[in-house]
């Protein structure tokens, strides 16, 4: 294929994104290429602002550009409810809502024993340390309705029971299977406000 190395090297790191292939990757590249002052230099000053300043959360890991996130920061959100999320796209998910009004954590992904991810890569015991030290009154269990998902959801469950807070997990509206960053707004604003005891 012509283009030369450079292309062929961006066309192969874009078709390593999440819900980009091969083609669609070469799309992607040509149309940049073919608009490079409206969408190539943007596009890379963009990416190169966010390598730069972009950061983790201090208490929660949602993406920021500070040492505390906004929400965190915020005081208008409740300090005593702590919602638990797989991902910072499933705190997106929930955010898009504008029903939660909490504050929370996201554990970077869930347990595995296939993949050899334990509870401390997860930030499990920092969760636990948070629930005791914050004096948090509800923890929401809003993990993926996956095996993996609800294996990691018990095990919390478990860390924090005992601790004199309330444990909650998302109801009626996610499919057993379902992603949060794949649910509508409706459906994810109906599992919050049905929420059960875990």
């Amino acid at each position: 294929m012509a283009g030369g190395h450079e292309v062929e090297r961006l066309i192969d790191m874009m078709a390593r994104l999440p819900g980009l292939g091969p083609r669609s990757a070469r799309r992607a590249v040509l149309t940049m290429i073919r608009k490079k002052s409206n969408v190539m230099e943007p596009l890379s000053r963009a990416m190169a602002d966010v390598v730069q300043n972009v950061r983790e959360c201090n208490q929660c890991s949602n993406i920021t550009t500070a040492e505390i996130c906004e929400i965190c920061a915020s005081p208008k959100r409740d300090q005593t409810v702590l919602c638990v999320v797989e991902n910072v796209a499933d705190l997106w998910a929930m955010e898009r809502t504008a029903v939660f009004r909490g504050r929370y954590f996201v554990l970077g992904g869930v347990l595995s024993a296939l993949d050899g991810i334990t509870p401390e890569e997860l930030r499990i015991p920092a969760l636990s340390r948070r629930v005791k030290e914050e004096n948090i009154s509800e923890v929401i269990l809003a993990l993926n309705a996956t095996i993996d998902g609800q294996t990691t959801a018990h095990y919390i469950a478990d860390q924090i029971e005992g601790q004199g807070v309330s444990i909650t997990s998302l109801a009626q509206g996610v499919p057993i299977g379902g992603e949060l960053d794949y649910l509508d707004d409706g459906t994810i604003t109906a599992a919050l406000n049905a929420r059960k005891s875990f």
